[in-house]
């Protein structure tokens, strides 16, 4: 089960990291990334906080939060898988890696498992094509992928 991450101690962590930022310029990126760190996630009601208290505009805010992948607006899982679906992967059967994964993990992409455990993200190019194609779970890489690599991988974590 995913546990209650809009609680009072996480909006107090915020609010010392929006006062701490509030007169410097350029506020927004610095509170909303201490925001991500707090929360796991930068849901609409943290967006609400941040726009009332730097008085940003909400849909400034959403969008800012919307295009930098860095920012999520669900929580992710324990486990975030990255499929890379750049050309060299895509080429290289990346889809049916996905697949399989999803298969496995019972989530979706862009979305995380019901037990909290893993996240399954699409990702752009990451730099590997050499060793397409390519998956990462945090911070661990995997190349040169078949679809029948992918049990092994996802029963480590």
């Amino acid at each position: 089960m995913v546990k209650n991450i809009l609680n009072e101690e996480n909006f107090e962590k915020l609010q010392a990291a929006i006062n701490e930022n509030r007169n410097k310029k350029g506020a927004l990126m610095p509170v909303l990334h201490e925001a991500q760190k707090i929360f796991g996630c930068i849901p609409l009601e943290v967006q609400k906080r941040i726009s009332e208290e730097l008085s940003v505009p909400l849909s400034e805010i959403y969008g800012v939060v919307t295009f930098y992948s860095q920012f999520t607006l669900e929580s992710r899982g324990e486990f975030v898988i990255g499929v890379c679906l750049g050309t060299a992967c895509y080429v290289k059967g990346a889809q049916p890696i996905i697949d399989k994964i999803s298969e496995l993990t019972g989530t979706k992409v862009g979305k995380t498992s019901a037990d909290g455990k893993f996240t399954l993200e699409a990702t752009r190019c990451i730099g590997a094509c050499g060793l397409a194609p390519v998956l990462t779970v945090n911070e661990d890489v995997y190349g040169r992928l078949v679809v029948a690599d992918i049990p092994e991988i996802v029963k480590k974590y």
